[in-house]
């Protein structure tokens, strides 16, 4: 079994720990990458959500052998008889601990953002991770979880090595686990899509639970009488929500434009990320290319969207989904009042670019030479306000580190200086 990313993993999942609702219990994800699909099981079974922060205690000289593992609370939990034939001296044990909580302190804070630790005394726990290998440290979480006064505990994951599986059996109450395949080697060999969940990402889908701040929701997106699936997010106090249009050969759940989503969800703006075409649409490979036909549905979800929302609207695209929300933005009673676009190809929306009057951010990589002509040209052509923006060293994709954050923060600022009433 073979999953998209880490949302499919997570909804599939969920499907499987239906019988666990009645139990009313609390999900806790590993971070960072269990936390998505926490966060898919979670919404499933109307649950909270919180992280589950462990440290593993390695020995000095061979600190990939745990000798015990610390929670928040002041868990612990110590293998005294690997402490006694790895000859860990108190002083050492004292010291990696010391270290490994200052850490913890300091990852628990970051991803609560403020919120207090979800407790679980007498309560039924899932805890999620994106896939088990070797182990350790969903054991080291289980065990904490225990320790920390849970009365069931549950071990979910998707993907896990077959024996590793069978070990853990009898640390917890129940394990779920969709897939043991038995040519295990890695768990991102299961996945089409394993890219990195960043820091903000899990702060994002910790504040969008029913329990977080603000709402988030799977809807239909009446797209001018067509019905495309997408994923609504606003949080409190919503001052403007952005439209994304993803580029060619990506959907909703293109981890780039959720990344840089997620960070808008944290400075308060609502996102709305959809399918642009519909799931037989999708065969023709005619239609990822046709512009008219995507800003036509970009139009379409924008005006459904201002039907639910009384807030200003901006429009976020992607390579040929920028060229979408440009041509889209053209009309004169399109209700976009802001666009911002990402390795796009604002080119494509050819003649319409001297009808934009919404003011328009390009953000484009310094290595993405071609892509940077193009969007000089479409500049160029422009008549509304607008900025090209180059980040230094950043390919057609934006993976280099450091890349796609400087995006987020960009498109953060434009569309909050452009969407968002500001005082006085």
């Amino acid at each position: 079994m073979q999953f998209t990313d880490r949302t499919d993993a997570g909804r599939r999942l969920a499907q499987a720990l239906g019988h666990l609702e009645t139990r009313r219990p609390v999900v806790l994800g590993l971070p960072r990458g269990g936390v998505p699909v926490a966060f898919e099981v979670a919404q499933f079974l109307g649950a909270p959500l919180d992280v589950i922060v462990v440290r593993k205690l390695g020995v000095p000289y061979r600190p990939e052998l745990g000798f015990g593992a610390i929670g928040e609370g002041g868990v612990r939990v110590i293998s005294d008889e690997i402490v006694r034939h790895a000859g860990v001296r108190e002083k050492d044990l004292v010291s990696v601990e010391r270290a490994e909580d200052a850490e913890l302190v300091r990852r628990a804070r970051k991803y609560r953002d403020g919120r207090p630790r979800l407790p679980l005394e007498g309560r039924a726990v899932i805890v999620v991770d994106d896939g088990v290998a070797t182990g350790a440290t969903a054991r080291a979480a289980c065990q904490v979880v225990r320790a920390q006064g849970a009365a069931y505990v549950v071990l979910a994951v998707p993907v896990a090595s077959p024996d590793v599986a069978d070990r853990l059996r009898s640390e917890v109450d129940e394990v779920v686990c969709l897939s043991t395949p038995q040519l295990f080697s890695a768990v991102g060999e299961w996945y089409r899509d394993f890219s990195q969940t960043s820091d903000e990402e899990v702060v994002s889908l910790l504040a969008r639970t029913p329990e977080g701040r603000g709402s988030s929701e799977q809807v239909e997106v009446d797209a001018g009488g067509v019905g495309l699936a997408g994923d609504l997010v606003l949080p409190d106090g919503t001052a403007a929500v952005v439209v994304f249009a993803h580029g060619s050969g990506s959907s909703r759940h293109s981890p780039r434009n959720r990344s840089v989503a997620t960070a808008l969800n944290r400075a308060g703006l609502g996102t709305l990320l959809f399918d642009l075409l519909t799931p037989g649409e999708e065969t023709y490979r005619a239609n990822v290319f046709d512009i008219g036909l995507l800003a036509g549905r970009l139009a379409g979800a924008t005006e459904w969207l201002r039907r639910r929302v009384s807030v200003p609207v901006g429009s976020f695209g992607a390579s040929t989904g920028a060229a979408a929300a440009l041509r889209a933005a053209a009309a004169a009673d399109s209700g976009i009042g802001a666009v911002v676009s990402r390795g796009g190809r604002p080119d494509l929306a050819g003649a319409d670019l001297s009808g934009v009057r919404a003011p328009t951010l390009l953000i484009v990589g310094g290595n993405d030479t071609t892509v940077i002509d193009l969007n000089r040209q479409a500049q160029a052509a422009l008549s509304c306000e607008n900025r090209l923006e180059i980040v230094p060293g950043a390919t057609h994709l934006f993976e280099e580190p450091g890349a796609l954050g400087l995006v987020a923060d960009l498109a953060q600022e434009w569309f909050t200086s452009h969407l968002v009433p500001q005082a006085g």
